[in-house]
Order: C-alpha cells, then sequence, then structure tokens
C-alpha cells in the first residue's frame, strides 16, 4: 500500500502555551496556526488560554485579546467584524467561516483556528489572495453595455431586481472557493465558487448587454466545467448563498445557446 507524507518543512508542530491571567475561572483554549516565512521554520500550533469573562462572544474577538494582551506576534486579517468585508476568513473548528461571526460557544471543545486551505500563506492567519483577485478581475465584475447611458440609471423591474438575489450579497471571502477539491487540485485554470457566481451575476443583470460575451469567456474545459457539483462550496458560504445553483445555472445558458 502506497503512504504519503508531507515534505519534512511543511509538517506542523507544536508550539507554546501562553497561560490565562491568574484567577481566571472560565478559560477556553484557542489552537492557532503560526508561521513566520522570515525564521526558517516549520509552522506550530500556539496554544492561548483565554478567560472568556473578559472577551467578547466570537472567535474575532478572542484573535484580537490575544494579539492585544497575549502575544502581539500573531497575525490575521480583520476590519469590519459585522460578517460584510470577508478579511477575516478562516478555518476555524475545521470548517470555512468568518472570524467575527463565528460564536465561541458553538465549538465545544478547544477552538482550533487555521488560515483557508490550500492557499499559499504569506504569515500566520494571512492567506495569499492574489490569484484569488486575479480571476476575479478576470470575468470583468462590471456592468457592461453598449447603448447610450441615461441620464439617470438604467432600470429594472422588480422581477429583473430579484434575479440578482442572492448573488450580489457575495463578499468574497474566499470560503466557498477554498473549500472545492476541484478548486484546490486546479485553482491555477479553474475559477472557483465564488468567481463563477459573481460570473453569474452579471450574466444575469438585465442591464448588461454582455451575456454572450462573458459565456464565450467561460466556455473552456477548465474555466467553469470543473465543477462537479461537490456542495462544498454551499455549506461553506457564511452569508448562506448557493454558489453551486449559479454555476449550475451558467451550464445551463451555455446549452441553451448551442
Amino acid at each position: 500500500m502506497a503512504e504519503f507524507t508531507l515534505p519534512r518543512n511543511s509538517k506542523v508542530g507544536k508550539g507554546k502555551t501562553v497561560k490565562a491571567p491568574a484567577g481566571a475561572k472560565r478559560v477556553k483554549d484557542f489552537k492557532v496556526y503560526r508561521w513566520n516565512p522570515d525564521d526558517g521554520k516549520n509552522p506550530v500550533v500556539d496554544t492561548y488560554e483565554v478567560d472568556l469573562d473578559s472577551c467578547g462572544p466570537m472567535v474575532l474577538d478572542a484573535l484580537i485579546k490575544i494579539k492585544n494582551e497575549q502575544d502581539p506576534t500573531l497575525t490575521f486579517r480583520r476590519s469590519c467584524r459585522e460578517g460584510v468585508c470577508g478579511s477575516c476568513a478562516m478555518n476555524i473548528d475545521g470548517s470555512n467561516t468568518l472570524a467575527c461571526t463565528k460564536a465561541i460557544e458553538d465549538v465545544k471543545k478547544d477552538v482550533k483556528v487555521y488560515p483557508l486551505p490550500h492557499m499559499k500563506v504569506i504569515k500566520d492567519l494571512v492567506p495569499d489572495m492574489t490569484n484569488f483577485y486575479a480571476q476575479y478581475a478576470a470575468v470583468k465584475p462590471w456592468l457592461q453595455a453598449e447603448t447610450e447611458p441615461p441620464t439617470r440609471e438604467r432600470l429594472q423591474s422588480r422581477e429583473e431586481r430579484a434575479e440578482l438575489d442572492g448573488l450580489w450579497e457575495c463578499i468574497l471571502c474566499a470560503c466557498c472557493s477554498t473549500s472545492c477539491p476541484s478548486y484546490w487540485w486546479n485553482s491555477d485554470r479553474y475559477l472557483g465558487p465564488a468567481v463563477l457566481l459573481q460570473a453569474y451575476r452579471w450574466i444575469a443583470d438585465s442591464r448588461d448587454e454582455y451575456a454572450g460575451e462573458r459565456l464565450d469567456d467561460l466556455e473552456d474545459p477548465f474555466r467553469l466545467y470543473r465543477c462537479h457539483t461537490i456542495m462544498n462550496c454551499t455549506a461553506a458560504c457564511p452569508k448562506g448563498l448557493n454558489p453551486a445553483k449559479a454555476i449550475a445555472e451558467t451550464k445551463k445558458l451555455m446549452q441553451e445557446r448551442r
């Protein structure tokens, strides 16, 4: 039987443990992935004991507390703290989600925090989103039209506007794409659930006049058709969206125009 193992410099070791303050009564362990590209060492998992009585309710609150009070070297992204910006996307308790909307009490045992999977890590919990954003730019996520623009906004009926519900709410956190096995293995060519949902958002927009050209750009064995309807993307989306449905609708349009 074949046996596979990680390269020696990729194996994750056990890091330090930072104790909670003396007298803390309600303590929870946070096991956080750490990697510094500058020290030449393997990644480790550090353990931080957090006093929940002096901490906010969300995992992001705990990470901020750790950085402010226990370890200022801990590195992660965050911004809005309201589930709107997507900056604090990471893998928590084995699932991709937003740290700002993940309640600590929802994790029954130790809180395990890792960066989004199958992306290069810049440092600690910060993934390299360069390829993801380049793919997003490639689908031209803006309205394109040949007709003369009106003096005010381009109008839609209520029914036409309703077609965009479940699409415009995407915050580009990449939780869905980094939960997709097809994206793990083909992220250099397959656009992934998040970008394909964004592509369909403009294909479905009645004000856009480039639907044909947008479909032409997706007509490729890899860009669209690496989706095998695994549905991890829909399960992972912290906004409750359905990227798999958007991909399926795009495939239907491809078939209808043949």
